[in-house]
């Protein structure tokens, strides 16, 4: 028996999930799944902001979402490596939540993080299905877990999806949840640094992004994913 989230979506700053794949969460919890939030750090070393005002802003996101829960690993921002400690610290995760898919960040973009956090999230899915490494919490020993499948979703750069789904009911919702983190992104008045995300034009290129993806599945708008191995298919009629 499962008695765990169902889907468990992964980032590795506050902001990566609401960016790149909140419609597709906002699509599954209308169809009644459960949904979980898991932020690998406190995108401390972003331009603007604080690691305070993100944690309040992930907070009101998570709620407009409707997930069940938000919590943060502490990798430290920018200077993690991909090495046992971290590997476990993720693994301790897996285990506690137990989710049948974890939707991860992009497997290579702009922001070194992103492809690390990646890697360091497959092999974590991996290992936390492996009898023989033995993990904890709060002294209590966990059992294993392998979630199903991870996904990839698709951030600033431009990678070509395995499969894409239709946002269409949830664009407008995904932007609100966008904006909850308002000190990273474009506000009138503003005299913060300028980063590439906070220009004005970017609210633009995520429409723009997600419309292309519709586009090619006879949508106004998607969100893209990754998968590395192949995806199987129990129904042609599935793929319609």
């Amino acid at each position: 028996m499962h008695h765990g989230i169902d889907i468990l979506a992964i980032g590795v700053h506050p902001d990566d999930i609401e960016l790149s794949c909140s419609g597709t969460l906002l699509r599954h919890i209308d169809l009644g799944y459960s949904v979980g939030l898991l932020d690998l750090t406190r995108g401390e070393l972003g331009s603007r902001g604080t690691d305070q005002t993100r944690a309040s802003e992930a907070a009101r996101a998570t709620e407009l979402m409707g997930a069940r829960f938000r919590t943060n690993v502490g990798i430290p921002d920018g200077l993690f490596d991909i090495n046992a400690e971290n590997k476990l610290k993720v693994v301790r995760m897996i285990r506690k939540f137990r989710p049948r898919i974890v939707l991860a960040n992009a497997i290579t973009d702009r922001h070194p993080d992103h492809g690390r956090a990646a890697t360091l999230v497959s092999d974590a899915c991996y290992l936390s299905g492996l009898l023989k490494i033995e993990t904890a919490i709060n002294g209590q020993k966990q059992d294993h877990w392998r979630p199903d499948q991870v996904y990839h979703y698709i951030q600033d750069r431009h990678i070509s999806p395995d499969f894409v789904v239709n946002i269409d009911k949830y664009m407008e919702k995904k932007m609100a949840l966008i904006r909850c983190f308002e000190t990273q992104f474009y506000k009138p008045g503003d005299e913060g640094p300028v980063t590439p995300i906070s220009t004005q034009s970017f609210m633009e290129f995520i429409k723009a992004k997600a419309r292309f993806y519709g586009r090619h599945i006879n949508a106004e708008f998607g969100e893209g994913f990754t998968k590395a191995s192949y995806i199987g298919v129990r129904d042609l009629f599935d793929l319609l």
